[in-house]
């Protein structure tokens, strides 16, 4: 579900996208200029020049659903680290070396933030999060909210990763969270169990419980 951008959102983007572009000469003077002398105004032209690449990357993570403002604020995020670690005799652009540190930042807030439950930061998870959904279109087996068997072996074998995590992120990530106070099969009925209500509890029995502590 992409979220719709807010007056407030397009105004910042605009203000960004309309900052002028560094020339190569000038963007190592400035580079030289923190690297050497710690020059904080030269940090703050370098990155304000450099929130557009901030934004071109924070688009293509708004279809998590996520606000486009906290994106960007996370990528600026991503963006300063950069500047922070960039040596000006690296032989690249520094918008080659910054691309990296932002997509990072952005990767690690999505999955941090795009549902109430924890999915997972290591590399199998993000690997899984950021293709799963491509990868099943790509084999055809779309709509539902589960995945045919032989599609979760076929994810599983070509991203080298277990079947039993695919599995679980294709669960966490094609069914949408619930709340544990929502009704169960109510029908509009106020007084209709709750799912929580339900769920099988992995603990002994009560009796059993009180058994054993005496």
């Amino acid at each position: 579900m992409s979220h719709v951008l807010s007056p407030e959102e397009r105004a910042l983007i605009k203000i960004i996208m309309s900052q002028p572009l560094l020339s190569a000469e000038h963007e190592r003077a400035l580079l030289e200029s923190w690297y050497n002398d710690e020059d904080e105004s030269a940090l703050h032209e370098l990155t304000t020049a450099y929130m557009r690449l901030v934004v071109a990357k924070a688009v293509k993570f708004k279809h998590y659903g996520l606000p486009m403002a906290d994106l960007i604020q996370e990528g600026s995020i991503g963006l300063l680290k950069a500047a922070l670690r960039f040596e000006p005799d690296r032989q690249v652009r520094f918008s080659t070396y910054a691309r990296w540190w932002v997509h990072s930042s952005l990767q690690d807030f999505t999955l941090r933030n795009w549902s109430i439950v924890r999915v997972g930061t290591t590399a199998a998870h993000k690997k899984l999060f950021f293709n799963l959904r491509r990868l099943r279109a790509k084999i055809n087996d779309i709509g539902g909210d589960s995945m045919q068997r032989a599609s979760v072996g076929w994810v599983a074998e070509h991203l080298d990763l277990k079947i039993s995590d695919v599995e679980a992120m294709a669960a966490r990530i094609f069914q949408s969270d619930r709340s544990l106070n929502a009704p169960h099969g109510s029908n509009g009925d106020p007084n209709a169990r709750q799912l929580q209500d339900i769920l099988p509890d992995p603990g002994l029995p009560v009796d059993e419980q009180v058994m054993r502590s005496r």
